[in-house]
């Protein structure tokens, strides 16, 4: 995802109203002769291993493009595990993943010049004619437009870039005649549609036969769309508008990304995740240089030097001091909420990101590649590839990992830039593992869980397009490469077009519009080209200099908190407070963390939050005392989740008339009988007096041999248990005391213990939300005796029960009301009475909702989400980099909600009816107000 290049002049000046040409090949290209002010370092590797390591990527991309040819083709991917192709409609559906297919050999077309960039004219030129003889884009399916964009349209005019360079050199392609650009052109026709909106926005998908909005084409009904799918799509588009000279094309691109400049948000000039195409609303406000808006950034500045516009460098300018101000903090890069910006969106990041510090290279920002570089690849050699996403302690977050380039990609372009011989080594690092871990018989197959070193039966393209492009072109030299590669613009999917585009058919108006949206500081552009005196200050060692301090950043802990505990116990002072001693009821505790700039908020729905503000400390040993009580508090709430994470629970109502058709979604305890392991409890269920169980029963004769009702609150969750099963209850169901409250909108809670021994408990307890709740509760008004069962799934429904439902008439009519009834709760879910053994978790959910080991209820929180997931989501900016110098931070536990989460667990299909639609889009307004009322 960044610029390949190099050429003279670098450090000389460039007018600022320079010919195209002369900025193309300076600003853009002169980071590689910094190559040659590097003579020191890592030890240099030999031109002989060099030779034998791009051989072994040539070996390596023949295992997987051969396969892909004689297993696969002409389906779009290659399945590395079965040995067949991928097609779009044949294989069990993949959600969003699978828009990248269009049964149009995506492998093919994404690989062509990478076959050219690998010395394989001949396999290039028997691809090409594949491609004109079997490539079908009048498809009937369903696309993303960014995928077909980077992917499709991208390999076409990288390929035909390449065949009219070879047809010059007059050895290959004399019969070509621009097949390939007529391919391109008709693709590009086919996704104008998708750009049929108010905003200019692209539509995220198009049916490539029937294009949007028709009923065939069964799309365009979104509403919303990344921003890296919008604004990626300048360099394709306005190549495709320079070789044909058809205008539309970069018209359309630029109408878009002037859109998403507009909708920055003013005063953090960041933008957010995804927006709304129709009215340019943020619907994700979170703000990063990772996935949904990484190749946003990337395009600004490459559309500058492809096309010579240098409002796209200013506008790139002003996004990245925003960047290196709110979201930069070095080796890290956090999201952050785009209108408070100083606060973090998550403490953890996406493998994505890999990318950036090959993007700083080409902005001349070399220190923070270097430092961002370096902690990537020390997560890569504890992990063996980097995790699709890991937190800021830097354990696996997400553990899958589908073979992406961008590390590899950021790893050329620092040696590029530095010459190092060290980014040798860190390549030959990557081979082995690739070699090593995920190769197999037919290819090489993604990574299901890096921890686990299991495969998924998966080989995108962009492996092939990407992977072994920037792998090779770290061991070449340049004689290896059978043209010049500094001719050329990497984009987003590697593919190359060349920079003379620059001066051909330069129709389109080149007017500065930034200006117009903001007052631009002027120290923010700089048009010379970066003076390799500045990215390494008369010092080889300059890049290991800044390496060292981070080589063991990923193992180890922050050593001056542990300083300042040994000083105080040698000086006789009391020593700080530590995470595993607060106590959230005590006095002493509470001034302690007002001292340390912390403050401890209670939230209404029981949880507690914890925000620092340094500066609000009594000094800067409290406030660092402050920084690892926090860091402390992460540690100690991701571990006590991770030990103790338990599954979610059902409870099924298997009394007449629902006769087990009736499941709610129900949170676990940490202690009393764990239903996973022992038979289920059934029984009738009865309210306790008090209702909150938090004292001795008054009605204790109701209760036994049942399970009782309590509510939620005024005491721990193991007090209740305590209370029930002291008066003869054989479960307990806790309901939650905030109104309104359901699994469909929160995170499911896992009830903690008191700090005590809770093997005194023996009966099992489950959580339901309020809404789950009344479910029962209005049962047991309309039908006084419920009987429910408290299991760990649900189980098939009783059909002897449902014979007598059938002969029974009067049964008909009370069934007919029960059925009324669950339909008006969208938090019901029927089971499937012929597939229960198919009631799976499907989400993969991200929310995670705080709390602190003391709080009241003792409410820790847990997602159905895959089973190693981190469950603590904690907003902190800490450096990890062993000094522990950034203490102006703030370190929040809030629960966080992803867009593609799902917090519930659902056993089938649910019935909604339209009140209850309207009276949930009435919350989600009240909720988006609330939430533009506290931004603004």
């Amino acid at each position: 995802m960044s610029e390949a290049g190099g050429g003279p002049g670098c450090g000389s000046p460039v007018p600022q109203r320079a010919p195209w040409s002369l900025v193309a090949a300076t600003a853009a290209l002169c980071l590689v002769s910094a190559t040659s002010v590097w003579t020191a370092g890592a030890a240099p590797m030999s031109k002989e291993e060099k030779q034998k390591l791009g051989n072994q990527v040539l070996e390596m991309f023949d295992h997987a493009y051969g396969n892909y040819m004689e297993h696969a083709y002409p389906a779009d991917e290659l399945m590395p595990l079965t040995c067949r192709g991928r097609v779009r409609g044949q294989e069990p559906s993949r959600g969003d993943v699978d828009d990248a297919l269009g049964k149009f050999s995506l492998t093919l077309i994404d690989s062509l010049d990478t076959l050219v960039v690998l010395n394989k004219t001949k396999e290039f030129e028997d691809a090409v004619r594949k491609v004109l003889k079997d490539v079908n884009l009048d498809n009937d399916v369903v696309v993303s437009v960014f995928e077909t964009n980077i992917r499709v349209l991208g390999g076409l005019l990288g390929g035909h870039s390449l065949a009219i360079m070879l047809k010059e050199k007059g050895e290959y392609m004399q019969w070509y005649n621009d097949e390939l650009l007529q391919m391109a052109k008709q693709l590009g026709y086919k996704l104008l549609p998708a750009f049929n909106t108010t905003s200019g926005l692209p539509y995220p998908r198009i049916n490539l036969k029937f294009g949007i909005r028709k009923p065939e084409a069964r799309t365009g009904t979104e509403t919303d769309t990344c921003t890296a799918c919008a604004g990626t799509l300048i360099l394709e588009f306005a190549a495709l508008s320079r070789f044909t000279g058809a205008t539309i094309f970069e018209e359309y691109a630029r109408k878009a990304l002037d859109f998403l400049w507009e909708k920055r948000q003013r005063s953090s000039n960041l933008v957010g995740v995804t927006i709304n195409i129709h009215t340019g609303d943020w619907v994700r406000k979170d703000s990063g240089v990772g996935a949904g808006i990484d190749s946003y950034y990337e395009y600004l500045l490459k559309a500058y030097v492809l096309l010579g516009d240098d409002s796209f460098l200013e506008r790139f300018n002003t996004h990245y001091d925003a960047i290196m101000r709110y979201i930069s903090q070095p080796p890290l890069l956090l999201d952050v909420h785009i209108h408070k910006p100083m606060l973090n969106a998550r403490t953890w990041m996406d493998a994505l990101l890999a990318f950036f510090p090959g993007l700083q290279v080409l902005k001349g920002d070399i220190r923070p590649a270097i430092e961002t570089h370096e902690m990537l690849y020390q997560v890569i050699k504890k992990h063996n590839f980097l995790p699709e996403a890991f937190t800021t302690d830097f354990r696996v977050h997400w553990a899958q990992h589908p073979l992406r380039p961008e590390f590899a990609e950021s790893t050329y372009f620092l040696y590029k830039a530095t010459g190092d011989p060290y980014y040798l080594e860190v390549g030959k690092t990557l081979i082995e593992n690739l070699n090593k871990y995920a190769r197999v018989p037919c290819g090489f197959a993604a990574m299901k869980d890096v921890r686990t070193g299991s495969h998924e039966d998966r080989m995108d393209s962009f492996f092939l397009a990407e992977m072994f492009k920037y792998l090779y072109l770290l061991f070449a030299d340049k004689e290896d490469i059978i043209f010049d590669i500094e001719d050329y613009i990497f984009t987003t999917e590697a593919h190359l077009l060349p920079l003379w585009l620059s001066t051909t058919n330069q129709s389109i108006s080149k007017k500065n519009t930034t200006s117009e949206y903001t007052e631009l500081d002027d120290s923010n552009f700089d048009w010379t080209c970066p003076n390799t005196q500045i990215l390494f200050p008369n010092d080889p060692l300059y890049a290991q200099s800044i390496r060292e301090p981070l080589k063991n950043v990923v193992d180890k802990s922050c050593p001056r908190g542990i300083i300042r505990v040994e000083e105080s116990f040698r000086s006789g002072a009391k020593p700080p407070l530590r995470a595993r001693d607060f106590m959230a009821t005590n006095p002493e505790h509470l001034e302690i963390l007002k001292k340390m700039g912390v403050s401890l908020i209670h939230l209404k729905d029981g949880r507690v939050q914890l925000v620092q503000h340094a500066i609000q400390a009594a000094s800067s040993i409290d406030a660092e005392d402050g920084l690892r009580f926090m860091q402390e508090m992460i540690e100690l709430s991701s571990q006590q989740q991770k030990e103790q994470q338990l599954p979610p629970r059902a409870v099924q109502i298997v009394s007449h008339p629902f006769f087990g058709r009736v499941v709610l979604t129900a949170g676990p305890a940490q202690f009393g009988l764990d239903l996973s392991k022992h038979k289920e409890t059934r029984g009738f269920v009865a309210s306790s007096k008090p209702y909150n169980g938090c004292s001795e029963l008054t009605n204790p004769e109701a209760v036994v041999g049942k399970i009782a009702l309590i509510q939620r609150g005024q005491c721990m969750f193991a007090e209740k248990a305590r209370n029930i099963q002291n008066a003869g209850a054989i479960g307990g169901i806790v309901i939650d005391d905030n109104e309104g409250s359901s699994s469909d909108t929160a995170p499911l809670f896992q009830m903690a213990g008191d700090g005590k021994d809770t093997d005194d408990i023996k009966i099992p307890m489950l959580f339901l939300f309020s809404k789950e709740g009344s479910i029962i509760l209005d049962a047991i008004r309309e039908y006084e005796e419920v009987e429910v069962l408290l299991s760990d799934k649900a189980k098939d429904r009783d059909p002897e029960m449902e014979n007598e439902e059938q002969a029974s008439s009067e049964n008909d009519s009370q069934n007919q009301s029960a059925e009324q009834m669950t339909s008006s709760s969208q938090d019901v879910d029927l089971v499937d009475q012929e597939s229960p053994e198919e009631n799976s978790v499907n989400s993969h959910a991200e929310s995670a909702e705080s709390f602190s080991p003391a709080e009241m209820d003792n409410a820790a929180s847990i997602s159905p989400s895959e089973q190693n997931s981190h469950l603590i989501e904690t907003h902190e900016t800490t450096k990890l980099d062993g000094e522990c110098t950034d203490l102006d931070n703030q370190i929040q536990e809030q629960s966080e909600t992803e867009e593609d989460s799902s917090p519930n667990v659902s056993w089938g299909k649910k019935v909604q009816p339209i009140d209850s639609i309207l009276a949930d889009w009435n919350e989600d307004i009240e909720a988006f107000e609330m939430m533009e009322k506290d931004e603004l």
